[in-house]
């Protein structure tokens, strides 16, 4: 029995694909490869074929895989400024722009956990008002992870989870639990999520913001390409696309220019297009319109054609489809007469709007050689996409779009290139295998010398990362032992409390304890016993200001006097205690601490009822 060959990193990819339908094949190659390999050694496996084996026997290792590449990295309001940009100066315009009564489309692209759609939702509701917001806004928050989207979709957060959201908005947009906190229920529905894969699934479209951070960087140069064309689609046109700090459009700038480029905020470029179509054109009509023999004759060959062919409009519209073309793409009666932009052959298997506006713009053809197409059925076909415009006195009524495949074509273009590239190999083998006969020594004694020094280098790269491997180390051990004195500390604190507390109760008096500013700082039980104030209700306020049985202003002179350096000072005043009861009070008033001035950094108050 033949040993199974072993798999590699595209065998794991692809068996992921088939079962799960996740397709990595657009992220960037050495970031996929560190996430799966981290995730290996986390269970214990070396080798691509046993992760494989590992997955089969514990299906529930996938949603672990997944966490790990897709990073779910999110939070509310990460990076504050770009969002406090976004309300200020983006939004008003953005609104202002349209109808008072016009919806406004959100998509958050890449939304994870749903922290960033619900900072969306915060933000939009801060500028519209709760009500607008109800009835004009739509947030669709798409991301591939369905772990992540059923907690999305819940919006219950931990009490860490919501640390960066402004007071004033937890408390307007989030419902507090015995857990944590939940989004407003009534707001919640105004957030849509569903799974949707940036690279393979269909934008969404007519929308107004599309936000989508940090996501674009982990995808190849040509998946961000691609991913951009369909953000473009989806945009109205003076839609808005928000970025993250990570991300920038700088070799893009056909599709999306700056409005602010630290903030990462660009907006859709416009392309030149036709204005909005007059008419409808159906094949009832066309079949009610007289035909000459010649007509029918013409329209028929078009039909039988053997390369697909679709005619559209000046508008845009889709007038004619031969056989060949709704064979291919799927077309029936009811797309005759929709705009082109409404159907999938629109973007697949290329972007045919920018080539419209150029063939519009120029008046001249354009041709785009063998673009690769992967059809339903999973195969990969190649055509050659020709766009002619078709004029009527100088003027362009309409375009003609015809698909020449060219598979076989390119097959066979690749087999003789390969051909070639194997002849020209044999050659220059045959050459270089002379070549080297006549000058092995000199060859042979090059070699070592380079490899000598190749291994210095990697030496001296070795004794680098070993240091680098010390000094964290190091520096872990400093912060475990920081973090030891820390909680050490923190009990002695504790403990302290405690003992500071029970002193003060045992006195049998009630003790209020002053800061420099006259604000309580401790307040022990008799003192909540006799005023009826608890110690939340008065520490950190000046104890001149609070409202109890004492007529607090009495007590000025003598802290007045404490804090200029008198050894203690006694007044004895009326008093109501917590219970209503009039007695009289004496007030007892000692310096705490002192500073280089001689003056009191606090005082000790103490109160106790006395006979008159």
């Amino acid at each position: 029995m033949n040993p199974r060959p072993e798999t590699t990193l595209d065998g794991l990819l692809e068996f992921v694909n088939q079962t799960r339908g996740f397709d990595f094949t657009g992220y960037k190659r050495s970031s996929i490869q560190r996430r799966v390999t981290k995730r290996m050694a986390e269970v214990g496996v070396e080798a691509y074929d046993e992760y494989i084996d590992h997955l089969e026997l514990h299906p529930d290792e996938f949603v672990a895989l997944f966490n790990t590449v897709l990073i779910n990295v999110t939070a509310f309001f990460r990076d504050p400024p770009a969002w406090e940009y976004l309300a200020s100066s983006i939004l008003p315009d953005l609104i202002g722009a349209r109808p008072t009564d016009s919806p406004i489309r959100v998509w958050s692209a890449g939304c994870a956990s749903g922290e960033e759609a619900y900072t969306l939702a915060m933000v939009l509701a801060r500028v519209l008002g709760d009500q607008a917001f109800l009835d004009r806004v739509k947030i669709y928050a798409t991301d591939v992870d369905e772990e992540a989207l059923e907690q999305a979709r819940h919006g219950a957060f931990a009490p860490r989870q919501v640390e960066a959201v402004p007071r004033d908005a937890l408390q307007r947009f989030f419902e507090r639990t015995d857990q944590g906190y939940v989004f407003r229920k009534d707001l919640r529905r105004c957030v849509i999520f569903g799974r949707n894969d940036l690279v393979q699934d269909a934008p969404i479209s007519r929308i107004d913001l599309l936000v989508c951070r940090n996501t674009l960087m982990y995808f190849t140069a040509e998946t961000q390409s691609h991913v951009l064309q369909r953000f473009h689609f989806a945009l109205d046109n003076d839609g808005v696309l928000m970025l993250g700090k990570s991300e920038m459009l700088i070799t893009h700038t056909d599709v999306f220019t700056p409005v602010d480029l630290k903030r990462r905020v660009f907006r859709k470029v416009l392309r030149p297009h036709s204005p909005e179509r007059t008419r409808e054109i159906t094949r009832e009509s066309a079949s009610s319109m007289s035909r000459s023999l010649a007509d029918a004759l013409r329209e028929t060959a078009f039909d039988v054609a053997g390369i697909a062919q679709v005619v559209v409009d000046a508008d845009g519209s889709v007038v004619m489809a031969n056989d060949s073309a709704r064979r291919m793409f799927g077309l029936g009666v009811a797309d005759l007469g929709r705009p082109i932009q409404d159907l999938e052959l629109s973007y697949r298997p290329v972007e045919l709007r920018p080539r419209l506006d150029e063939v519009s713009a120029l008046r001249r053809g354009v041709e785009l050689k063998a673009v690769s197409w992967r059809v339903p059925a999973g195969q990969e076909r190649f055509v050659d996409v020709r766009l002619t415009p078709l004029l009527g006195d100088d003027e362009l009524i309409g375009t003609s779009i015809a698909y020449i495949d060219v598979t076989d074509a390119k097959h066979l273009e690749a087999e003789l290139t390969s051909s070639k590239r194997e002849l020209e190999q044999a050659y220059e083998e045959l050459q270089s295998t002379v070549e080297e006969l006549e000058t092995t020594n000199e060859e042979l004694q090059s070699t070592n010398e380079e490899l000598e020094t190749t291994n210095e280098e990697l030496q001296s790269t070795n004794e680098e990362l070993e240091t680098m491997n010390e000094e964290l180390h190091s520096s872990n051990e400093e912060l475990e032992t920081m973090n030891d004195e820390l909680r050490h500390r923190t009990g002695e604190l504790k403990d302290m409390n405690v003992f500071l507390d029970t002193v003060l109760s045992t006195i049998g008096l009630a003790v209020a304890v002053l800061d420099r500013q006259q604000r309580v700082q401790i307040w022990n039980q008799q003192a909540r016993e006799l005023w009826g104030l608890n110690s939340d209700e008065v520490e950190d306020r000046h104890l001149l200001s609070l409202d109890f049985g004492l007529a607090t202003h009495l007590l000025e002179p003598i802290l007045r006097a404490v804090r200029n350096g008198s050894v203690q000072e006694r007044i004895v005043v009326d008093a109501t205690n917590r219970r209503g009861r009039a007695f009289r009070c004496q007030v007892t008033a000692l310096p705490l601490g002192s500073d280089q001035d001689g003056s009191a950094s606090g005082a000790i108050v103490m109160m106790e009822a006395v006979d008159d």
